[in-house]
C-alpha cells in the first residue's frame, strides 16, 4: 500500500495506538518528508518515506530485515526467563511492530542474529529445506586434532537423531579454536556434535549465515543495522 493516512502510517511503524498517533501528530512532534504537519487524516505516499518523530529520524519501511551482533548472557525468545531478551537491545517502534528473532542462539552463544516481522521471511530462512550455511567460530577446552576436524566432516551420533550429522565444512582455526559450517539447526548442535567427537565447547560466535558475513556489517557486540537488497542476496548465497 503506498498511500497512507498519517496517522495509520505511524501505527504501521510502531509507534503505538492509531489515538496515540494521532495525539503525536496534532501536538507537532512529527514532520512528514522534511515537513511539519498537524493533520493526522493527511493522506501520503509511504514509499521510501522519510519522517521524524520527536526529531528522531526514520524511513518507511513495509518489512524491517535486521542484523544484530549479538552479545552474551541475552535471550533470543519474545519472552525472555533468566536474562535480557535480545528485543530489548532494539528501539521500542521495532519492538511495537513485532519484530522477532529469526531462529536462536545460546544465551552465551555471541555473533549474528537476523531479525524481522515479514513472517514470510522468518518461515524461509528457518525452513531447514533452504539448506543456508551458517559458520561459527568455536573455542574448544582441548586441542583441536586433525582426528577431530576429520570426524565433525565425517559425521557423529548425536543421541536423539536417527542418522550422524557432518559439518559441511570444518577447519581448525588455532590450537583450541576450530570454524565449523552447518547447514541444520539443531539445538544446541555445535556444542553436541564437538562434545560427540570428543571435546568440549568453552565459547561459541555465529560468524555467518550463508554469504552475510558478520565482519562485513561492521557491528560491534549490541549493535544493529538494517538489511538492504544486497544484503538479504547474500543470506541466499553460499
Amino acid at each position: 500500500m503506498s498511500h497512507l493516512r498519517v496517522d495509520r502510517m505511524l501505527q504501521s511503524q510502531g509507534f503505538g495506538t492509531r489515538r496515540h498517533c494521532q495525539q503525536l501528530v496534532a501536538g507537532g512532534h512529527v514532520r512528514v518528508a522534511g515537513e511539519p504537519i498537524d493533520d493526522p487524516a493527511a493522506v501520503i505516499e509511504t514509499a521510501g518515506l522519510a519522517f521524524t518523530v520527536f526529531d528522531e529520524a526514520w524511513i518507511h519501511r513495509e518489512h524491517v530485515y535486521l542484523a544484530l551482533n549479538k552479545p552474551p548472557r541475552y535471550e533470543c525468545s519474545r519472552r525472555p526467563s533468566h536474562h535480557p531478551g535480545v528485543l530489548s537491545l532494539l528501539p521500542e517502534p521495532l519492538r511495537q511492530r513485532g519484530v522477532q528473532p529469526v531462529g536462536r542462539l545460546d544465551h552465551d552463544t555471541t555473533g549474528l542474529l537476523l531479525l524481522s516481522d515479514d513472517g514470510t521471511f522468518i518461515h524461509a530462512q528457518s525452513s531447514p529445506k533452504r539448506r543456508v550455511g551458517k559458520l561459527y567460530v568455536a573455542d574448544t577446552a582441548e586441542a583441536v586434532t586433525p582426528e577431530l576436524v576429520a570426524a565433525l566432516l565425517g559425521g557423529v551420533q548425536l543421541h536423539d537423531e536417527p542418522a550422524p550429522l557432518a559439518a559441511v565444512h570444518c577447519e581448525q582455526l588455532d590450537a583450541c579454536r576450530i570454524a565449523i559450517e552447518l547447514e541444520q539447526g539443531k539445538y544446541h548442535q555445535v556444542k553436541r556434535m564437538l562434545a560427540a567427537a570428543g571435546n568440549h565447547c568453552v565459547a561459541l560466535r555465529r560468524v555467518a549465515i550463508g554469504g552475510l558475513r558478520l565482519e562485513a556489517l561492521a557491528l560491534a557486540e549490541g549493535q544493529w543495522c538494517y538489511l538492504g537488497e544486497a544484503e538479504l542476496a547474500q543470506l541466499a548465497a553460499g
